[in-house]
């Protein structure tokens, strides 16, 4: 049986999540980023030129694309490309909401799955009769209908020309491509398109003379085992040429889940304890939230902190048995504080949960009461 394989892209998925709530936005540069601070004003919308920080970009409507905006650019550098653009926080509780839906509704059409992330899925297409485009149509449908939201659907013989392929024609595009194609639609497209291929080897890439996949796919093996190692080297070869065995792959167990956040200021471990010990408590409780809608309890509780020097420092607990409750974690966490010296201002504050078990977390693991006398346990 030949292979089809769908990659669903949703388009600018948190953006476009954020211009159902506030429609008057369409068609206008927005930049969501920032913190619950950031949006909705008196009278109008907060201007990317009034934000003081160092919030990065979560995403960007494709008009603040076309101002030279992307994900994960410093949201100061960003004013300064598109002063007039509207910022708006991130609603991470939402984009997941939404991310069910539209994946709720790809499997009444497709069941067989790949979760890729909050905004994007492999789909193997290869046991439903029906021909690709008329599928991708009624899949663009479906996630239409349950969302109101746009996705951006490609479908080839496996999962990296789809990667490739969904990105061909965003936003709203249906790419169909078979492995005749390769020379005229992937080949002319610069080597960074493949997934898999990263800044740094894009560069060395570079220093070679190789900028397209074509170039890629003519050059010679032995140069590319010199530069890149033979196995890499291999993988190149395969990928420049369009050839991915890679199965979809319908579940996939997490080593771990976790929530972190960086600070809009550096915090003061002691003159900034009672801000801090907020911030940890929200964090475990969200992260309570998110094992307990995935079904998972944990025994191994982490802190991570990155300092204002960029210094990142880890430390983790095991506890006696599974837990999923928000108090058990901050608990823990603040042990794994006690651990730590805080020599200097802090920039991150993370909690994670791993050794994970398929079981149902507690209830407990929902209360939100703030606890009267929360405090870090800071040295």
């Amino acid at each position: 049986m030949e292979r089809r394989i769908a990659h669903l892209d949703m388009d600018a998925f948190y953006a476009s999540v954020e211009l159902l709530r506030y429609p008057e936005l369409k068609g206008l540069p927005v930049v969501i980023g920032g913190r619950r601070a950031s949006g909705r004003l008196t009278g109008g919308f907060e201007r990317l030129k009034d934000y003081v920080g160092r919030g990065v970009a979560t995403t960007a409507t494709y008009e603040a694309r076309a101002l030279g905006v992307h994900s994960a650019m410093g949201l100061m550098k960003a004013a300064r490309l598109a002063p007039e653009a509207i910022l708006l926080p991130a609603d991470f509780d939402e984009y997941r909401r939404y991310s069910r839906m539209f994946k709720a509704a790809v499997a009444s059409v497709a069941p067989v799955i790949e979760d890729r992330g909050i905004d994007e899925i492999y789909i193997d297409l290869s046991a439903l009769a029906t021909d690709s485009a008329s599928l991708a149509r009624l899949l663009k449908e479906q996630v239409l209908h349950a969302t109101g939201l746009s996705c951006s659907i490609g479908i080839t013989p496996n999962k990296l020309l789809s990667k490739i392929a969904s990105e061909l024609d965003k936003p709203g595009g249906i790419t169909v491509l078979d492995a005749v194609d390769v020379p005229v639609r992937i080949w002319p497209l610069p080597v960074r398109k493949i997934h898999g291929v990263g800044p740094r080897a894009n560069e060395r890439l570079q220093a070679l003379g190789i900028l397209t996949i074509e170039q890629l796919a003519a050059a010679p093996m032995d140069v590319l085992a010199t530069h890149f190692g033979a196995r890499y080297a291999r993988w190149l070869h395969d990928a420049a040429h369009g050839r991915d065995d890679r199965p979809v792959v319908t579940f996939r167990e997490p080593k771990s889940i976790s929530r972190e956040t960086t600070f809009e200021r550096d915090l003061h471990a002691v003159r900034d304890r009672e801000t801090l010990s907020s911030l940890l408590w929200r964090l475990c409780q969200a992260l309570a939230e998110d094992l307990h809608h995935k079904g998972y309890v944990g025994k191994t509780v982490g802190v991570k902190l990155r300092f204002a020097d960029f210094r990142i420092a880890t430390r983790d607990i095991t506890l006696e048995r599974p837990t999923g409750d928000a108090q058990e974690i901050r608990r823990a966490a603040r042990e794994c504080l006690k651990r730590v010296s805080f020599d200097q201002r802090l920039r991150l504050l993370g909690v994670r949960m791993g050794s994970l078990s398929q079981q149902q977390a507690e209830a407990s693991a929902l209360r939100v009461e703030e606890p009267v006398n929360l405090d870090l346990a800071l040295d």
